[in-house]
């Protein structure tokens, strides 16, 4: 089975026209699997979103702490979706990547995936002296894990899988505007913060260098040959 990948940067889009890209797809590599017909293309897009609010199939919608009536007239959008985790906020300023992967061609299973995507962002952040960590009771990345009043999270993960071919996937904070994540329970914590690469090199980071090096390290971690479209 092939680790070739199609790379694709769809830039600045709303999330439900991404849902619907990320769906199409997702179906056509579980078919072609169901029904054994090639080629079983597989993907890594990179975009990111206007303002909006996702919440996980089992996520407590009482998480999201203003009204959707409220949300609309905002500006933001709302929607629950098929992913694991509870609710997040995408915005501008925030690297969201979409992996479309079949994990038998890698020959792993979903909670090493995950542990494989906490990685790429993991050795990401190194590049710029930011000291990231894993949470073993925790999904996604945070900086000072080990540290109730310290912890703070600075990329959300939650995937869906179907016949070991995964949507969805990781929302690293860049130079995103944090003041969304006050109008939701991040991820159902209330008892932990929300932080951005920004926020933590008191700068703004460039965005396109970081998803170039964060592109290197999915090829690197998952031992991917990346063809752009």
């Amino acid at each position: 089975m092939s680790r070739n990948v199609i790379f694709q940067n769809l830039r600045r889009i709303r999330y439900k026209e991404a849902w619907d890209y990320q769906e199409e797809r997702f179906g056509k590599l579980v078919a072609s699997k169901r029904n054994e017909t090639f080629p079983q293309e597989q993907y890594l897009l990179f975009c990111e979103h206007e303002p909006v609010f996702t919440l996980g199939k089992h996520g407590d919608k009482h998480n999201l702490l203003i009204t959707e009536q409220t949300c609309k007239q905002r500006g933001i959008d709302f929607f629950p979706i098929d992913r694991g985790g509870d609710i997040t906020y995408h915005g501008p300023g925030q690297l969201v990547v979409y992996p479309i992967l079949d994990l038998e061609a890698f020959g792993i299973g979903i909670k090493q995936y995950i542990s494989m995507l906490e990685d790429v962002v993991i050795e990401t952040l190194q590049a710029y002296d930011i000291h990231a960590q894993k949470d073993e009771k925790a999904m996604g990345v945070w900086l000072d894990a080990g540290d109730p009043r310290k912890a703070r999270k600075i990329c959300a993960i939650g995937v869906r899988a179907s016949r070991y071919v995964t949507m969805h996937g990781l929302a690293l904070n860049v130079n995103t505007d944090l003041s969304y994540f006050h109008l939701i329970n991040p991820c159902g914590f209330v008892d932990r913060g929300v932080t951005s690469m920004q926020q933590e090199l008191g700068a703004e980071v460039d965005f396109d260098e970081l998803s170039d090096k964060i592109k290197e390290r999915f090829c690197r971690v998952f031992a991917m040959d990346l063809k752009c479209a």
